[in-house]
């Protein structure tokens, strides 16, 4: 089972969360173990149980998907759990769902338009940050590994890498300008010089800060379901 402990604002215990193997529109619902409520995983919100109607929402972290190799060079103090875990189960990366990957199928039904620029399991990147929703299909970051965007009126960087699906975006705030590839590894090209890409923060030559925005991947039939109109999707030109 699945376990993890979210905090809330005003909350002094933290939420403990396991999966509960339920879906809806073919997405995990969690529970938590204090109230049993289900919690729809992609917006963060509780939708059955004694917690539905609370109004509470999740604040969604920044999070990134890479492999092992890249995340170590970049981190190197980084422990991670080990999987000889002492019971009888392989817990090698893609195991359980491999088939369901390597398919374009759904694993149930789900309602995707017939018209839609991207196929259903084609995978995009999904911010949804000052009161605006965008995303970003993940093959453009093929052609375009830095993307100079707008979401709303906010000016944003996206550097991404799609063939491990690897992306995080950035805050350019107030700053007009664009950012580019640099020749070293880890740095972008900007405004004085090369900026330092860490987790928290784009790190200017002089010590600027430009902060991570939260994003989060995910398949374009589950984004389209819950997202559908009200957001906006990156057409590379």
């Amino acid at each position: 089972m699945l376990r993890g402990r979210v905090g809330l604002p005003g909350r002094g215990k933290p939420f403990e969360f396991g999966s509960s193997g339920l879906l809806y529109r073919s997405n995990k619902l969690m529970f938590d173990w204090e109230t049993m409520s289900l919690w729809n995983q992609f917006t963060g919100e509780p939708v059955a149980g004694p917690l539905a109607k609370s109004r509470i929402r999740l604040r969604t972290r920044p999070v990134v998907i890479t492999t092992w190799a890249q995340w170590h060079l970049r981190n190197p103090a980084t422990t991670v759990l080990a999987l000889d875990t002492g019971h009888d189960r392989y817990y090698g990366s893609g195991v359980v769902y491999r088939d369901y990957f390597a398919s374009p199928n759904l694993m149930f039904p789900a309602v995707v338009q017939l018209d839609a620029p991207l196929k259903q399991k084609d995978y995009v990147f999904g911010i949804q940050s000052f009161g605006v929703t965008r995303a970003w299909p993940l093959a453009v970051f093929a052609k375009r590994p830095i993307i100079n965007d707008k979401i709303g009126k906010r000016r944003i960087v996206l550097i991404g890498d799609a063939a491990t699906r690897t992306v995080r975006a950035y805050d350019r705030m107030k700053p007009k300008f664009s950012f580019k590839a640099h020749e070293e590894p880890g740095f972008l090209e900007g405004l004085g010089g090369k900026w330092a890409i860490t987790e928290a923060a784009l790190i200017g030559p002089r010590g600027e800060k430009l902060p991570r925005i939260a994003g989060h991947v995910a398949y374009w039939f589950a984004w389209e379901n819950y997202r559908g109109p009200k957001a906006t999707l990156y057409e590379d030109r």
